[in-house]
């Protein structure tokens, strides 16, 4: 590109937008890159503080803001998101449904690390609804070297950094636990917000059984919904060290692989994860916080089992870092600090 004065710019080719900016009533571009110059726009031009103006020299070894972005957008973009138009060499990236948006940070920490190029995401492994904002890439410099956006390639890889993963359809049995609900003697207040937290993700409830405190009944009963086709199960209540609550030790006793009891998230310390036969179907041991706090170790796991992952005491491990929810009195999870 080369600077020349405005005035003499009539015919020349813009290289790149012309932002105006009306406090209360526009910030766009009131000329696109690629706007051939006419005579009525030198006023306009003027009147933006552009006394000057650059206009576009092709260059075999350079790429124009909007031509690098695209490629910077190819570089994160996966199935399941929509880009925005690219704009000052800005493209967005939005969801097309609801899932599980995943990041590779390693790969993202390496392409911005090149410079002359950013890419600004949401954290990973949070729940997304259709149309929430996923990320932002930009190009920094009007023009760039070729080769620094071939070096962005490589330096990202095969496969995009973003994933998007759609919620399954899943089949619930919830298994209540507990003498006191058994005898009739409290009301069930855990399967209601139980089944109110399957409805954000359209699951379907197939069965619902309710257990004293005896190993036996509840391993029979996570059995029966299994047998039914329940391909995740929820108990709820049991979960504590006292020497009567015997959730964990029922759930063992099905054969399910147990991939944690306890995890380093606050509020659900007490939270148990397992895996059922061949199919890995998820078999969870809900503490009771999960019952009155307003978002517990179960709203960080609950959308990841949903997308399909199959989680190791690892995953859980990382939740550390994040995990202490803040109980703030306007919660605004997940766009918040918790599970990050």
């Amino acid at each position: 590109m080369k600077l020349m004065k405005t005035e003499e710019a009539v015919g020349q080719i813009l290289c790149h937008d012309i932002t105006q900016i009306i406090r209360g009533v526009t910030k766009d571009a009131v000329f696109r890159k690629g706007h051939v110059i006419r005579e009525e726009d030198i006023p306009v031009l003027l009147s933006v503080g552009k006394d000057h103006i650059y206009i576009w020299e092709n260059h075999e070894n350079m790429l124009h803001e909007n031509e690098a972005a695209q490629i910077l957008c190819d570089i994160c973009r996966n199935d399941h998101m929509r880009p925005s138009e690219v704009k000052e060499g800005k493209i967005e990236l939005s969801a097309e449904c609801a899932g599980l948006f995943k990041v590779d940070s390693e790969r993202l920490r390496a392409v911005n690390s090149l410079g002359e190029m950013m890419i600004a995401a949401r954290h990973g492994n949070v729940p997304v609804k259709a149309g929430d904002k996923l990320a932002g890439t930009r190009i920094i410099p009007l023009v760039i070297e070729k080769e620094k956006m071939e070096r962005a390639k490589e330096t990202a890889g095969e496969k995009p950094i973003f994933e998007l993963m759609p919620y399954l359809k899943k089949k619930a049995g919830i298994v209540t636990t507990g003498n006191e609900v058994f005898y009739g003697r409290i009301e069930d207040t855990f399967t209601p917000v139980i089944r109110e937290k399957l409805s954000e993700y359209e699951v379907e409830v197939i069965g619902h059984e309710v257990c004293g405190d005896d190993h036996e009944q509840i391993t029979a009963a996570i059995r029966k919904l299994l047998d039914a086709g329940a391909d995740l199960i929820l108990c709820t209540g049991g979960m504590s060290v006292d020497p009567d609550d015997r959730t964990p030790f029922a759930i063992r006793n099905t054969g399910a692989r147990i991939v944690t009891y306890g995890a380093p998230v606050l509020p659900g310390a007490m939270f148990l994860l397992a895996y059922y036969g061949d199919r890995h179907i998820p078999v969870m041991g809900l503490p009771g916080c999960v019952m009155y706090a307003r978002r517990t170790v179960f709203d960080l796991v609950l959308p990841r089992i949903m997308a399909g992952e199959v989680l190791e005491k690892q995953d859980l491990d990382r939740l550390g870092e994040g995990g202490l929810c803040l109980s703030c009195p306007v919660c605004t999870f997940p766009n918040c600090g918790f599970g990050k």
